[in-house]
């Protein structure tokens, strides 16, 4: 499908990616995620008003959490408006969290968010159950980026001809 074929209310409307992660760690699973958000925060999200750099998950209480993600205070929300780094609760399925718990725990994984975005409506957020890479795991994910453009530009030019 293409995107012109899909549904307006179908798209997601990306507002901040962390494209580090997929550099910093091996990506196991992926889950989509809705988040627990204030008024202001949803108006600031909407304004495209928001950084997951820094953000990781975190699992208290039988509940998951996201931590370190950045929402700038809302410009018109005066009184009313959040702290922006505070922890946001994830909304997941029982069978979801009790996964994660798993990994996080007994394997040593980590939850990195990857991107957040509204879909529908609702501000959701891809988390990723993620295996952090060494080094040389990384050097090795470069040489294969590298590889993979020549390539493509290869073929590029070779279509020209």
């Amino acid at each position: 499908m293409s995107p012109e074929t899909i549904p307006a209310a179908e798209r997601k409307q990306s507002v901040a990616r962390n494209p580090k992660a997929t550099y910093d760690y091996h990506i196991l699973e992926i889950w989509e995620t809705g988040i627990v958000l204030t008024g202001t925060e949803v108006k600031s999200l909407r304004n495209g008003k928001a950084s997951i750099k820094e953000a990781y998950a975190r699992v208290k209480n039988g509940e998951v959490y996201l931590e370190g993600m950045n929402i700038t205070p809302y410009e018109q929300g005066n009184r009313y408006n959040h702290d922006p780094v505070r922890a946001r609760k994830l909304l997941l399925h029982r069978r979801e969290i009790e996964k994660m718990i798993g990994a996080v725990e007994q394997r040593g994984l980590t939850l990195v968010p990857l991107e957040l975005y509204f879909k529908r409506g609702r501000a959701k957020v891809a988390l990723a159950l993620g295996k952090g890479k060494k080094q040389h795991d990384k050097r090795e994910t470069i040489k294969r980026k590298v590889m993979e453009r020549e390539v493509a530009r290869a073929v590029s030019v070779r279509g020209r001809g």
